[in-house]
């Protein structure tokens, strides 16, 4: 898991209804429609429920984020669900939430983020949750993406899981990693599956050839102005962002980037 730092989320909790407004505005969706869309379910049957959600402070590896926590909560609370934030943290935590009757948990370490829930015993990682998520933006922002070329960029968890996403929804995966082996690993995985896909191992090159990428590189400066054409679209769930900052302004409506909201909504509308 890519480790965030305070600069990264230090504003999401003010700035979530204006965060949804633009997401509207490039997608023609909110954030509680494409999280649940990316996880196949009705809006209508997920917000008849009404669980109990503990968000648990976690200090084993690096330690706690500064404002992760409080972020990660604000989203829950955005979507319309009831959280709170335990006191005690790591195994105390737990404890606390669910001798305060938490149905669902939410932790992260250096290696993890999961919701997990206790009922069900269904657990979601951030990485499948935020690379479905971003899969379904994508789509979106493309009116569809039928039978239409995607670069996807960086074969780790949560492309691993937008590039199944992807292919899900029509689209024809190009899949590109700085480690071969890893590239390879995923191309042959949507081989298995039955689609179309090409493995990429210019960069270079196959900026050229697409117009719709998917950029989960842990990496800046991976997507250069010089690249960047008129009728691109770039979702881009990698942190950092890996657009130079010159193209940020020049893609605006066409860019789609946070750095916890769709994977964060994905994984409650997932273990729901």
């Amino acid at each position: 898991m890519t480790r965030l730092e305070q600069n990264d989320i230090n504003e999401i909790a003010t700035t979530l209804v204006d965060y949804d407004e633009a997401l509207i505005r490039k997608t023609g969706c909110s954030l509680k429609e494409i999280a649940a869309q990316a996880t196949g379910r009705r809006i209508s049957e997920l917000f008849d429920q009404n669980p109990q959600i503990a968000v648990i402070p976690m200090t084993c590896g690096q330690g706690i984020i500064e404002g992760f926590v409080e972020s990660v909560a604000s989203i829950i609370t955005h979507l319309g669900f009831k959280v709170t934030i335990t006191e005690s943290r790591d195994t105390g935590g737990v404890a606390e939430a669910v001798q305060s009757g938490a149905e669902i948990l939410f932790m992260a370490d250096d290696d993890r983020f999961v919701a997990v829930n206790l009922r069900t015993g269904k657990v979601s990682d951030n990485g499948d949750a935020t690379g479905r998520g971003y899969a379904v933006a994508l789509e979106h922002m493309c009116a569809g993406l039928q039978d239409k070329k995607v670069l996807l960029i960086g074969a780790g968890p949560v492309g691993n899981s937008a590039a199944l996403a992807l292919a899900g929804c029509g689209a024809k995966v190009s899949v590109y990693d700085l480690n071969l082996s890893s590239s390879q690993r995923l191309f042959r995985e949507l081989e298995k599956q039955g689609y179309t896909a090409r493995l990429e191992t210019d960069l270079e090159a196959a900026l050229v050839r697409h117009h719709i990428l998917l950029d989960a590189c842990p990496a800046e400066d991976v997507i250069m102005l010089r690249h960047i054409t008129t009728d691109m679209m770039i979702a881009a769930p990698g942190i950092p962002l890996g657009v130079q900052a010159l193209g940020v302004e020049q893609l605006s409506e066409r860019l789609l980037h946070d750095p916890l909201q769709i994977g964060v909504a994905t994984m409650i509308l997932d273990v729901l």
